[in-house]
């Protein structure tokens, strides 16, 4: 995984450790999955960095033309959701999407992923690491602000909902502003969490009652902080909803979601897509596979 001990993820960096770790990555997936044939290339096609996403596709179209199968490029944050189903039982549930660059409540209807809220500036996730590079925790951020918390306090800092969606850059300033005049690290890592999770977990409970669910899955990389978790499931037990959250080893980005989404999409796809495409969102995808 590409990380950084003093800065943010810089684009062109990301785009060369794709490079950089690329044959080493597939031989050892290869070696673990023990499949004598592969039928089959699929590469994250959109959203994300221009420079890692057509990394990704040079390399994806050397093995596929090496190995003589077709390509399929695939939306990524399709196949995060699509992930809620290989790894839990989730039927149709309200889909609580949150990672670096993405926070999002979905729901699956007629064949579309139809968002009812959203962040309305910045992600979870990428709040999480803007504030963890003010206060010198590096990339990512996330793991390390959860440690830190355990030995925290609440400090009160502003709560922004309105209505189905959040905002979480002013929230980033004043917790900086904080840390600039003293206040502890612990103290304002706590009161991030307990605050930024407590504005997911009301609109994905207003998105549960809205939208007649009574399922809800947390996926995407933040969903492998515990206190989120924690207060999802506490909120769901209150409604007699379900909760289901990807194991903590699949929630980010990762090889075996793009697979996975590879081999629902190439049977049913019309047209097969393999242009790069980093601002695609979710609602544009037809969901022509089956869960």
């Amino acid at each position: 995984m590409y990380t950084s001990e003093t800065e943010g993820i810089i684009p062109v960096k990301a785009a060369q450790h794709h490079k950089n770790v690329a044959e080493k990555i597939i031989k050892k997936a290869l070696e673990e999955a023990k499949f004598p044939k592969i039928d089959l290339v699929a590469f994250s096609r959109s959203p994300g960095l221009p420079p890692s996403l057509h990394e990704t596709k040079k390399i994806a179209e050397a093995l596929a033309k090496e190995l003589n199968v077709p390509l399929i490029g695939i939306n990524h944050i399709s196949a995060h959701l699509s992930s809620a189903h290989f790894h839990t039982e989730v039927k149709d549930p309200v889909y609580l999407f949150v990672s670096g660059a993405n926070t999002q409540i979905l729901v699956l209807e007629n064949n579309k992923f139809h968002q009812v809220g959203e962040s309305l500036d910045i992600a979870i996730g990428n709040a999480l690491d803007k504030f963890g590079r003010e206060i010198g925790l590096g990339f990512p951020a996330g793991p390390k602000i959860e440690q830190l918390a355990l030995n925290g306090k609440y400090v009160e800092i502003p709560y922004i909902v309105k209505g189905m969606d959040l905002s979480f850059s002013g929230i980033v300033t004043h917790l900086t502003q904080l840390y600039k005049k003293g206040y502890k690290k612990e103290d304002l890592c706590y009161s991030f969490q307990e605050t930024c999770f407590a504005m997911l977990t009301e609109v994905a409970e207003r998105a549960l009652a809205h939208c007649n669910k009574k399922e809800l899955v947390i996926i995407g990389g933040v969903a492998a902080n515990k206190r989120l978790n924690e207060m999802l499931e506490k909120m769901c037990n209150a409604r007699k909803a379900r909760f289901y959250s990807v194991p903590l080893k699949y929630s980010g980005d990762h090889g075996l979601m793009i697979a996975y989404q590879g081999l629902l999409e190439y049977p049913t796809t019309k047209k097969i897509k393999t242009d790069v495409n980093p601002y695609e969102r979710i609602e544009e995808v037809d969901v022509t596979w089956k869960y």
